[in-house]
């Protein structure tokens, strides 16, 4: 087991031209373990995502990754350090066939085969002709071989029928790295499971606390 992880966002504010995104939020992820940020369109959820892998930049507050101070750190450096970002658009290499996205990834692509053997007779295919779902599995695949410290997923089953959606779950929770991913609405797949959730509204965190407690607040 690689030894625990913990990234934050604290006092975090990302300005899109004269529009803030984030409005100072402050939330802490820590793996081994799963973190979920929930929010509709617009809440800020892919933002915060997007602000903790360094893909853009903070106008205020940190990013804090395990005691260091990572704000201005650029992206490819985290990746170097052990970040993933699996965005929810452009997360594979269209031109690439299936394979080949997958030895980009790792040199030995029995793993992810292992996690879904549906790419298995993909494998020639070029990846920009895949369904939804089949890139979404194709995108979470390289982000399993990676082996990386902080996984970042954005929307990770969009697509998915909830057989493979509740199989990604599984295999996210089994990550031996700290797993923060983004969706609009708590996953049926995460019911019962331990997770950390983050509700955002506009920009802000509304909730912040266990996923069953989230679910007891809502009956």
């Amino acid at each position: 087991m690689t030894a625990r992880t913990v990234i934050s966002l604290r006092q975090a504010r990302v300005r899109y031209g004269p529009l803030e995104a984030l409005h100072g939020i402050t939330l802490t992820a820590a793996g081994p373990g799963l973190t979920v940020l929930l929010g509709r369109n617009g809440s800020g959820r892919t933002t915060a995502l997007r602000a903790l892998a360094g893909s853009v930049p903070l106008t205020g507050g940190s990013v804090v990754w395990d005691g260091t101070d990572v704000t201005r750190v650029p992206a490819y450096e985290r990746a170097r350090r052990g970040l993933c970002l699996v965005p929810e658009r452009r997360a594979v290499f269209g031109s690439l066939t299936v394979r080949e996205n997958l030895e980009l990834a790792a040199p030995v692509t029995d793993p992810a085969l292992d996690a879904y053997p549906q790419l298995a007779p993909l494998l020639p295919r070029r990846a920009g002709t895949l369904s939804g779902g089949e890139q979404r599995m194709l995108a979470l695949s390289r982000a399993l071989l990676a082996r990386a410290r902080v996984v970042l997923v954005d929307e990770p089953v969009q697509g998915m029928s909830p057989a493979v959606a509740a199989r990604t779950y599984e295999l996210l929770a089994a990550l031996d790295a700290c797993v923060v991913v983004a969706e609009q609405r708590l996953p049926a797949a995460l019911h019962g499971r331990t997770a950390i959730v983050y509700e955002l509204r506009r920009g802000a965190v509304v909730f912040g606390g266990e996923a069953a407690e989230l679910g007891r607040r809502r009956v």
